[in-house]
């Protein structure tokens, strides 16, 4: 329930803030504490309209911009929001949850995308062929989509819409965000802050709202793409229906990722790398670690080195001094289907090495707290282990060779990060040839590709031809047009001739 004094969060259309009378909304928690802080407003089929409409217009005046004018506006958004990400941090940190630490993370992995697309002169250019057959020329140039959708998580509020927004909106594009309902307000600091820096109203739209946002999204004939990072079944429900009607679609889903452990790893290394990837912001990661595949004899000693580094995890509220090394989970409804996977992990036959469920924080007892969760021998059949949990819960499947660990891997639906740790350099080499995955970490347990390279899975954890950012954002942003081009000589006279063209 809110009440009166309630803030609400609302949408931005055309270089302003739209609040709706009579507005369905939905609250906004304060994970570690369990209250609610705002309600936020969902779209209706009105304001939808008037967020394309605004988009629309914010496209034709942007599009037209000099690029030396666009980069300018780039340089000036990435200065400002280096000054002020600590603001934005702060934010994060009050609606997901996660550490005030990794929550300046997601901002500063975000940032590398902007300062890859301040240099998008170089990234959108054509080429040119002179003289292909006798007085012509050929040669392309890429022009920007129009109005995009982007369908955010509430999991990286700032990193994943910026993955999508910063390349686009350098390429000349309109970027209309759709963010998570659970975590809607940065995404309306971002709006202020590109004002700020003198991107033209309506170029930058924030739709706050829920399925009926998204379908308004997908179904618009203006919206020409649409880029998504989710669950896999709602990414292949956006991916089908986007491009049902002609749009171009990057739709990232869910992962199951593993960590391969041989047996000459480091073992401290592993368990390290284990603790922060399986653990980091509470394992709402879609790049988490949540298997470990300890290749025997080794499964022993690497459990128990989990299990003491985890009894060193501070848990509590991100945004408390000194700060702790783990936050609670975004909801009450997603701790308690966390909770429901170790039931039945344990009900499978699992042995709960430690146990996350029931944990409380002192002082804020109300909060959607889940305790660092460790389980070995976790058969292979139970859904603990074959489907996503998106939560602090690490399992390790013992294994006997490496060939039995790659075969597991590729057998999985998903194939979004995995990791090998081992000293064995043909080992690594093998794995990266033959694991079927989209990133790949050799001793890295979150392989995330920086920014001029490219962010995408495999199998049911991309649905699209185009990964996020680098060089696939700027192709997946823009067409290209070639242009065959002949100027006669007027000293000359090419005459009539109904033949296919020829090369002579």
């Amino acid at each position: 329930m809110t009440d009166q004094s309630t803030r609400t969060i609302p949408h931005w259309i055309d270089g302003a803030e739209r609040v709706v009378a009579g507005s369905r909304t939905a609250p906004v928690f304060n994970p570690a504490t369990g209250a609610v802080q705002a309600e936020v407003q969902f779209a209706d089929d009105a304001v939808i309209a008037d967020a394309i409409a605004s988009a629309e217009r914010g496209f034709r005046v942007w599009s037209q911009y000099s690029i030396a004018k666009r980069q300018s506006v780039m340089f000036a958004f990435r200065e400002l929001l280096n000054a002020r990400k600590g603001e934005l941090a702060a934010i994060i940190t009050s609606e997901h949850g996660k550490v005030l630490s990794d929550a300046a993370g997601e901002i500063a992995r975000g940032m590398e995308v902007v300062e890859l697309a301040c240099g998008f002169p170089s990234l959108t250019k054509g080429e040119h062929s002179e003289n292909v057959s006798t007085g012509i020329d050929v040669y392309t140039f890429k022009q920007p989509l129009g109005v995009i959708g982007i369908i955010s998580p509430f999991n990286f509020p700032v990193m994943v819409p910026m993955w999508f927004f910063s390349v686009a909106i350098a390429a000349g594009n309109a970027a209309i965000v759709k963010p998570s309902e659970k975590d809607p307000s940065a995404s309306i600091w971002l709006a202020k802050l590109w004002q700020e820096a003198g991107l033209p109203d309506g170029v930058f739209t924030v739709l706050q709202g829920d399925k009926q946002a998204v379908d308004g999204l997908l179904n618009s004939p203006v919206v020409q793409s649409i880029s998504f990072v989710g669950s896999t079944p709602i990414a292949q429900y956006i991916y089908e229906n986007a491009a049902r009607t002609g749009k171009r679609v990057q739709a990232l889903g869910g992962a199951k990722n593993h960590m391969l452990v041989l047996p000459d790893a480091d073992l401290e290394l592993a368990a390290d790398m284990a603790v922060n990837a399986g653990y980091g912001a509470a394992g709402e990661r879609c790049m988490a670690i949540s298997v470990v595949l300890a290749v025997e004899p080794v499964a022993d000693d690497l459990v128990a080195k989990i299990r003491e580094r985890i009894g060193r995890l501070r848990i509590g509220d991100g945004a408390s001094t000194p700060e702790p090394d783990m936050g609670p989970l975004i909801t009450g409804v997603h701790r308690d289907k966390v909770a429901g996977y170790v039931d039945v992990a344990e009900a499978d036959g699992a042995d709960i090495v430690v146990d996350g469920r029931g944990f409380q924080v002192d002082g804020a007892e109300d909060g959607f707290f889940f305790g660092p969760t460790l389980l070995d021998k976790v058969p292979t059949s139970s859904a603990a282990y074959r489907e996503e949990i998106f939560g602090p819960v690490l399992s390790i499947v013992r294994v006997q060779s490496y060939d039995e660990g790659l075969e597991l891997i590729n057998s999985g639906r998903f194939g979004n990060g995995t990791a090998i740790f081992t000293n064995d350099g043909g080992a690594a080499r093998r794995f990266q040839n033959e694991v079927q995955v989209g990133m790949i970490g050799v001793n890295v347990p979150i392989p995330v590709p920086v920014a001029y390279h490219s962010f995408g899975g495999w199998k049911q954890s991309m649905f699209g031809d185009a990964k996020a950012y680098g060089v696939h954002g700027f192709d997946f942003f823009t067409r290209e047009k070639a242009i065959t081009s002949r100027w006669l000589d007027p000293a000359k006279h090419g005459g009539i001739d109904l033949g296919f063209p020829q090369h002579d």
